[in-house]
C-alpha cells in the first residue's frame, strides 16, 4: 500500500512536470523572460505653441509627479500599499485601484496619481518610499502657460486621457495617463503636438533592481505648431477688456487668419497641471464662466447688421446708390410706433450717411420693402446662421430668423414689426464676434468671405459673394464717414479705421451692450476687428476704443517700433 502511495505521488509529480514543461513551456519561458527584461517607458515632451512671430505661447516645464508600477507589486498586494497611500494623496483606495485596473497589472507603463507635488510632498514620499512598494516620485515635463490666462479659451487646456478617449485612441499609441488636449488648440492640433513614446529595455533580478540596460528607444518630441495670433495684439485686446466681460476677434481680411481671439473673463490653464488647491478652486468657481469662449458665443448684431442691410438693399435693385429716404423721430410699424434713437431724425440721407449716423428710421423702411427673406438670404451669405471652420467645440451658429422659424419655434406668424426689428439687429438675431469679423472682412477685402483659421500660412479659403463694384464702394464710404463723422466719432481718434458701431439691447437685463467692427488701414486693409463688450453701454463709447488699442499695437509694428515702447530718437545733426 506504501509502495503505490509513494508510486502515485511521483507519478503525479511527473506528469506535473511533462505538463509545465511540454505543455505550457513556451507560456512558461516568456513569463520568465517578462519578468527578467522590462521596459522602462519614457514619455515623449509635448510640442510647443507659437505665435505668428515664433514667440512662446505654450511650453513644457520640468516638474514632479506621483507614479504607481503596475509591475512592482503582486496584484493581491495592492489593496494594502493603496490604503497605505490615502493619507499622502487625499484619493480613495478604490479611485487608485481603479486606475491600476484599467491600466493593467501587467502594464509596464506608470500610472500617474499626481502632477504638480510641492518639494514638502516630495521630500514626505521619499521619507517613506520603504513603506509603499511599486510607489515612487519622478521628474516629468508638465504643461506650462507663460502668459497665465491670456488666450486661454482659444488655447485650452491638457489633462489625462479620460477612458472614452482612450478607446479611441488605443491605436495611434496612446496609453493611460498620457496627457492630452482638452480644449482650444491644445485639441485642435493634439496630433501634431503628441510625440511618441521612448524607453530603455532593461534586465532586472529577481528583485526588481535593473542590473543592465539592454536597448534605448528615444521618445520623441512633439512638433511645433506656428498658430496664426499675434501675442502683442493679444494682450492689447485683453487690456480693453480688462474688468469687463466680452470679446474681441481680429482676423487678416485678405487670408483668415485669427490674430486676437481674447474673451473675458478666462481661466489660467496652469492650473490643471497640478492637484488644484482649494482656494484656487473656489476662486475659479466665483468666475462667471471662463470656460466660456465669448467669442464664438451668439450676441444680437446690433447696428453692424446695418452693414448687411445695406448690401442687401443695394443688391436687390430696389434701391441704388444715390437713393435717399426721410427719416423721422419715431416710425409707425402695424401696432407699434418704433422710435430714432435721437428722437428727432436725421432728415433726408443715403445710405452712406445712414450708416454714419446708424439711423434707424432709415433702415426700418429698407428692411419693411425688402422683406424678412432678402433680409436673411444676404446675412447667410456673409456666413451668419452657420458655424465657420475653426472648429473650436462651443461654436455657435447664431440664427437667422424667417418667417418658416418663427412659426415652428413659437407658433406665431411673422409680423412687420419682427422684420423692423431684424433691420436694425435686434430681435430674434444672433451672430458670434468672429462671424462679425468674418462679416466685416467681406467689406474690407472687397466681396470676399473668409474662412478663419488658426494655423500660421495654412492657404487662405475665400468664396466670391459677387457683390457689385458700386455696392462695396457705397457700404465702405459709410463706414469710413462712422469714423471720420459719425458714431465713432472721437473714439478711435486720427486712426485711419473704418467701422460701425452697434448698441444691443438686452432685454432679460435691461442693459445695453456695446458693440463695435471694423477694419484698418481703410484704403488697404490688413486687420479686421470685432469687440462685443456685455453690458458695456454703447458702441462708440466702449467698443471702439478696445479696437483701437488693438491699432496702436498694429501700427507700431507697422513703423518698426518696438511694441509698448517710444520711438526711437532721431539724432541731432551736429554743425561742422
Amino acid at each position: 500500500m506504501l509502495l503505490a502511495i509513494g508510486a502515485a505521488l511521483l507519478s503525479a509529480l511527473v506528469i506535473r512536470l511533462v505538463f509545465l514543461q511540454l505543455v505550457e513551456g513556451g507560456e512558461r519561458r516568456e513569463q520568465a523572460e517578462n519578468n527578467r527584461i522590462r521596459l522602462l517607458p519614457k514619455a515623449p515632451e509635448r510640442g510647443e505653441l507659437l505665435d505668428r512671430y515664433g514667440k512662446v505661447l505654450v511650453s513644457s516645464q520640468l516638474t514632479y509627479s506621483l507614479f504607481l508600477d503596475p509591475l512592482q507589486v503582486r496584484p493581491r498586494k495592492w489593496p494594502a500599499v493603496l490604503e497605505r497611500l490615502v493619507p499622502y494623496t487625499g484619493m480613495s483606495s478604490e479611485e487608485m485601484y481603479r486606475k491600476l485596473r484599467i491600466a493593467g497589472f501587467r502594464s509596464p507603463y506608470p500610472v500617474r496619481l499626481l502632477q504638480g507635488l510641492d518639494p514638502a510632498f516630495v521630500i514626505r514620499m521619499k521619507e517613506h518610499e520603504a513603506d509603499l512598494p511599486g510607489v515612487r516620485v519622478d521628474a516629468e515635463l508638465s504643461r506650462f502657460y507663460p502668459h497665465g490666462k491670456l488666450a486661454s479659451q482659444v488655447l485650452g487646456y491638457t489633462g489625462e486621457i479620460s477612458e472614452k478617449e482612450l478607446d479611441r485612441r488605443k491605436d495611434q499609441g496612446y496609453k493611460l495617463g498620457d496627457i492630452v488636449g482638452k480644449m482650444g488648440a491644445e485639441q485642435l492640433f493634439e496630433s501634431q503636438l503628441h510625440g511618441q513614446w521612448g524607453g530603455q529595455q532593461v534586465e532586472v533580478d529577481a528583485s526588481g533592481q535593473v542590473k543592465r540596460v539592454l536597448g534605448t528607444i528615444k521618445s520623441q518630441k512633439g512638433g511645433e505648431v506656428s498658430l496664426s495670433l499675434d501675442l502683442d495684439m493679444q494682450k492689447a485686446a485683453e487690456a480693453g477688456l480688462e474688468g469687463r466681460m466680452g470679446a474681441v476677434v481680429v482676423l487678416d481680411p485678405r487670408t483668415g487668419e485669427v490674430l486676437v481671439m481674447a474673451s473675458n473673463p478666462g481661466f489660467n490653464p496652469n492650473m490643471f497641471s497640478h492637484k488644484i488647491k482649494k482656494k484656487e478652486w473656489q476662486e475659479f468657481q466665483q468666475l462667471d464662466h471662463p470656460f466660456l469662449n465669448r467669442g464664438v458665443r451668439p450676441y444680437p448684431p446690433a447696428s453692424t447688421y446695418k452693414i448687411i442691410m445695406t448690401t442687401a438693399a443695394l443688391e436687390s435693385g430696389l434701391f441704388t446708390p444715390k437713393s435717399v429716404l426721410h427719416t423721422f423721430g419715431s416710425l409707425q410699424v402695424g401696432s407699434r410706433r418704433f422710435g430714432e434713437h435721437n428722437h428727432r431724425g436725421f432728415g433726408t440721407i443715403g445710405f452712406p450717411r445712414a450708416l454714419a449716423v446708424s439711423a434707424d428710421t432709415f433702415f426700418y423702411q429698407v428692411g419693411l420693402r425688402l422683406g424678412p427673406e432678402r433680409i436673411g438670404a444676404m446675412a447667410r451669405k456673409f456666413g451668419y446662421g452657420e458655424r465657420t471652420s475653426l472648429n473650436l467645440q462651443s461654436e455657435s451658429a447664431g440664427l437667422v430668423p424667417s418667417e418658416a422659424w418663427k412659426l415652428k419655434t413659437y407658433k406665431q406668424k411673422w409680423y412687420p414689426g419682427d422684420t423692423a426689428n431684424m433691420s436694425i439687429g435686434q430681435g430674434f438675431n444672433l451672430s458670434t464676434p468672429l462671424q462679425n469679423a468674418v462679416m466685416v472682412s467681406v467689406i474690407a477685402n472687397g466681396g470676399y468671405r473668409v474662412e478663419p483659421h488658426l494655423l500660421k500660412g495654412e492657404p487662405p479659403v475665400k468664396t466670391s459673394l459677387s457683390l457689385k463694384p458700386e455696392t462695396l464702394a457705397v457700404v465702405q464710404n459709410g463706414l469710413r464717414q462712422v469714423v471720420a463723422s459719425g458714431t465713432a466719432r472721437g473714439a478711435l481718434g486720427t486712426t485711419s479705421f473704418a467701422g460701425k458701431t452697434g448698441t444691443a439691447e438686452d432685454f432679460h437685463s435691461h442693459r445695453t451692450h456695446a458693440v463695435f467692427v471694423g477694419y484698418a488701414p481703410y484704403n488697404k486693409p490688413e486687420i479686421a476687428v470685432s469687440v462685443f463688450v456685455e453690458g458695456g453701454g454703447h458702441g462708440g463709447s466702449d467698443a471702439a476704443p478696445v479696437a483701437k488699442k488693438i491699432y496702436e499695437v498694429f501700427m507700431s509694428r507697422k513703423k518698426g517700433m518696438q511694441v509698448g515702447q517710444p520711438p526711437a530718437k532721431t539724432p541731432k545733426k551736429v554743425a561742422r
